[in-house]
C-alpha cells in the first residue's frame, strides 16, 4: 500500500474498454508526516476520493478486481481503496 495524497484527476475523451466510467487520479505519495515521497502516480478512483484527500493507494491489479467489482479489471494495476481519516505514529 502507499500513502498519498489526491491531487488532480485525468479526462480521457478515448480510453481502453476496461477503464470505461471508471475516474482516474493524480496522486503524490507522503510520508505519515504529509510530506511529498516519492514520484506522482495515476490511480483509478474506487472510493469516490477527491482533490485534497488523504488515500491508500494499492499498487497490484488483484486489488482492483476487489475494490473497483469490475470484471475486467485484470487490466487495471493501481486504485485509490480507502480515505485516510487519521494517521497515528507512535500512540
Amino acid at each position: 500500500m502507499i500513502m498519498g495524497k489526491v491531487i488532480g484527476n485525468v479526462v480521457c475523451t478515448m480510453k481502453n474498454e476496461h477503464y470505461k466510467n471508471e475516474k482516474i487520479m493524480i496522486v503524490q505519495p507522503i510520508d505519515p508526516d504529509g510530506n511529498n515521497k516519492g514520484k506522482t502516480l495515476l490511480a483509478i478512483d474506487g472510493v469516490q476520493a477527491g482533490p485534497g484527500d488523504k488515500v491508500l493507494v494499492f499498487d497490484e491489479g488483484g486489488s482492483a478486481l476487489i475494490v473497483t467489482g469490475n470484471p475486467h479489471a485484470i487490466s487495471i494495476r493501481t486504485v485509490i481503496g480507502a480515505i485516510i481519516d487519521k494517521v497515528s505514529v507512535g500512540e
